[in-house]
């Protein structure tokens, strides 16, 4: 077995782990940190609007001699605007100038036909007007809040109401997230950003997902035994999925790093870039925010419910008397693989089983046939 996959047996069965929920306020003290310096980025540099959302003229050139940079000089001069440029495979140039009408475009036509010396006629130009960007805009925000709503009717329903508003603030904190990125960065935002940006909400909530789907399982008659606290089975929920998390969102980011990184920085591909940065921030944050943020949420919520309040003093109180007497806690007999009293063994097994309670080996299980012991 490799070292990983030994690290993921001994995280599940319960024999080394991190404490996620113990130190929760460190990771929601970074995660707000990061949220408002994207928040920041964003009200200061604001949002790169592409050409589909703010309108504007698009020209592709035939074969020229001429540069990336130089064109983008000589395109901002015909225009009055900022251009961007990209490099086409046929030796061509694709212009991109925001905020052009119908009349100024036939008048940047025929200068950058001077300016490149190319024919008039070989410069293809495509007007964007700016009510198809915000017919998009508004259909990606319709389509976004009722996604929200779905997931947390789906979450309420599923498993409970706490762990639906945890989701729902995991994905908030996702996107506040990758568009801040967006804004520090400085990449255009074009509608390849917003199929990113909505693809990444299903992985986001996929992690979140796996691991309420383990807490659920872990917690089912809690309140009937006095072993574990609702925070305890909580983090060992994470320490049990963690393996899977990262080894599912590292498979996931190397494909998208060779978009980000090979395909739009040395291929120059604009299009994969608008796509792979907000699948690649949204996978990354996604993953964080599912260990680091939804489940110790969904803690904090539940250990305000009167019942598990209670249940975590009378497990304390427990505790406290059996350090006074010298004895080990149940839940430290459990570390250690010792087996339950007898009162709460039957009431521990399910949440055992889930969290990586070691059990006692069944009658026969592991002697030699035809030998006493």
């Amino acid at each position: 077995m490799s070292r990983l996959g030994n690290l993921g047996a001994r995280l599940y069965r319960g024999e080394v782990g991190y404490d996620f929920i113990g130190n929760r306020k460190i990771w929601y003290g970074i995660s707000i940190l990061i949220t408002i310096t994207a928040i920041v980025g964003l009200a200061v540099s604001g949002l790169n609007m592409g050409i589909e959302f703010k309108g504007g003229a698009v020209f592709t050139t035939p074969k020229t001699s001429v540069s990336v940079a130089k064109a983008e000089e000589l395109a901002a001069t015909s225009s009055g605007h900022q251009a961007i440029v990209q490099k086409l495979g046929n030796g061509g140039l694709r212009i991109q100038i925001t905020e052009v009408d119908t009349s100024k475009s036939d008048e940047i036509k025929a200068d950058l036909s001077k300016s490149l010396n190319v024919s008039e006629e070989k410069i293809a130009a495509d007007l964007v007007g700016p009510s198809w960007g915000e017919q998009i805009a508004n259909k990606a925000w319709t389509g976004l809040g009722v996604f929200m709503v779905l997931v947390v009717i789906y979450l309420a329903i599923a498993f409970e109401w706490r762990m639906a508003i945890a989701a729902l603030v995991a994905l908030i904190h996702d996107i506040t997230i990758t568009v801040g990125v967006y804004a520090l960065v400085g990449f255009e935002v074009t509608p390849g950003t917003v199929i990113g940006l909505l693809t990444i909400l299903g992985y986001s909530l996929y992690d979140t997902v796996v691991v309420f789907d383990s807490l659920k399982e872990g917690t089912k008659g809690i309140t009937k035994q006095t072993r574990w606290t609702y925070s305890e089975i909580a983090n060992r929920s994470i320490n049990g999925t963690l393996v899977r998390s990262i080894n599912t969102t590292i498979v996931a980011l190397l494909p998208v790093a060779g978009l980000l990184f090979i395909g739009g920085g040395v291929l120059g591909a604009g299009m994969l870039n608008d796509i792979s940065l907000a699948l690649f921030v949204g996978l990354a944050a996604g993953a964080y925010s599912s260990i680091f943020i939804a489940t110790p949420l969904v803690a904090d919520l539940k250990e305000r419910d009167p019942q598990i309040k209670a249940l975590k003093k009378r497990i304390l109180a427990k505790r406290a008397a059996a350090a006074a007497k010298g004895e080990l806690s149940e839940a430290e007999e459990a570390e250690q693989g010792l087996p339950a009293a007898a009162d709460d063994a039957a009431d521990v097994a399910p949440a055992a089983a889930v969290v990586g309670q070691r059990q006692e080996p069944p009658r026969g299980h592991g002697r030699t046939p035809g030998k006493r012991r």
